[in-house]
């Protein structure tokens, strides 16, 4: 159940993300719900591994680097879903720290904690 909640919290923020970023055109629920899906996939099975390969550089900058990985992530996720668009790379950038803060006001909403 708490997966399903999850999943549908992400996929409100892809849709507000949408509605705030013009550079990103996701067209509808059925879209956000494939992209949510597909960037906790990535994010569950590539950006560790991405992470480990960029550690020398992430440590160098200080921990920015994972801002790159993350856009990076976007822009793979646009790739794959079909309909779901992003105009560049400072457009996934602004998805990702725009994801980032709505999943977690939403998060904080919901009430639950992240180690249940």
């Amino acid at each position: 159940m708490k997966l399903i909640i999850r999943i549908l919290l992400s996929t409100i923020a892809v849709l507000v993300a949408d509605l705030l970023l013009s550079g990103v055109h996701a067209p509808d629920f059925k879209t956000g719900l494939l992209v949510a899906v597909v960037l906790g996939l990535l994010n569950a099975f590539v950006r560790p591994l991405l992470l480990l390969l960029t550690l020398p550089v992430t440590i160098l900058t200080l921990g920015l680097f994972v801002l790159v990985i993350n856009a990076g992530m976007v822009l793979l996720a646009a790739r794959i879903v079909p309909g779901f668009t992003v105009d560049g790379f400072w457009w996934a950038l602004a998805f990702s720290v725009v994801m980032w803060a709505v999943q977690g006001l939403l998060l904080a909403l919901d009430g639950g904690s992240r180690d249940e």
